[in-house]
């Protein structure tokens, strides 16, 4: 493995700077889980409305399509890469947008995944639509699958159940985009709400199991994962994010912020 950028003092948080492509064929680890936030490739100029405040919605480099990209090759090529890191009764989440989902979900398919659901990830503030032409874009997907059609996958499905009401739980979540409480050391601009993270995680994981991040932004699955009592590793290209990512590790070793955190997320 790389040497790390940051490694927790107990070593269940480790960040590997650099390209996912040129990092993931160096490690040796198995992973129970990977989530995984690619680039949507939907940075287009276009503008929103955040706080009140027209916006331009560009993300950064990273997000912009260009001539060379090929998004299906893209999605295929990191998605390969991902399935060698799985362990055999592991699951992948990907969340993202009609931009880049149809792909990923045609390259799991090719590349031998089973798909289990697309949940469908309803804001309950999105931004309006500023330009009164469409519906507003309220929803996100993010499909969840498994290494292979005939390994079974781990899946708490009475934990799921019991947080629901004891009833089962469907495939359309409703979580707000994230807070300012989850922004104090900085904001990434895709960055996912720990609620979020937390019902994937408790879902699909047991203790002490070990999840990847191949895009891993701010860290929130990180986050999630430590303050659930589970191992991590994230790889991120952005030196920025990064050190956000350290920050809000560094938080977790004060007990009393993991259970202020705690009592800020809905499962």
């Amino acid at each position: 493995m790389a040497k790390p950028f940051f490694t927790s003092a107990n070593n269940d948080f480790v960040l590997l700077k650099g390209d996912c492509f040129k990092l993931l064929p160096q490690l040796s680890e198995k992973f129970n889980m990977i989530f995984a936030d690619p680039p949507y490739f939907l940075s287009n100029g276009g503008i929103s409305v955040q706080s009140g405040k027209i916006v331009c919605v560009d993300k950064g480099k990273w997000d912009k399509r260009t001539a060379s990209v090929d998004v299906d090759e893209f999605n295929r090529n990191w998605l390969a890469l991902c399935r060698d890191h799985l362990t055999d009764n592991g699951s992948i989440w990907i969340s993202g947008t009609y931009h880049n989902i149809f792909s990923v979900a045609n390259n799991l398919t090719q590349l031998g995944f089973k798909i289990l659901n697309v949940i469908t990830w309803q804001k309950t503030n999105p931004p309006p639509n500023i330009s009164c032409r469409y519906f507003t874009y309220s929803t996100e997907f993010v499909i969840w699958a498994r290494k292979s059609a005939k390994k079974p996958h781990y899946f708490n499905y009475a934990l799921m159940k019991a947080i629901n009401g004891n009833k089962q739980m469907t495939d359309v979540w409703k979580f707000p985009a994230i807070g300012r409480w989850e922004k104090e050391h900085g904001k990434h601009p895709t960055q996912k709400p720990l609620s979020l993270l937390t019902r994937i995680i408790l879902a699909t994981t047991q203790l002490d199991d070990l999840i990847l991040d191949p895009f891993a932004g701010s860290s929130t699955t990180g986050i999630a994962a430590n303050i659930w009592g589970r191992r991590f590793v994230g790889i991120e290209q952005d030196a920025g994010f990064l050190k956000i990512s350290r920050k809000r590790r560094k938080d977790l070793d004060d007990p009393a912020k993991v259970e202020l955190l705690k009592s800020k997320i809905v499962i």
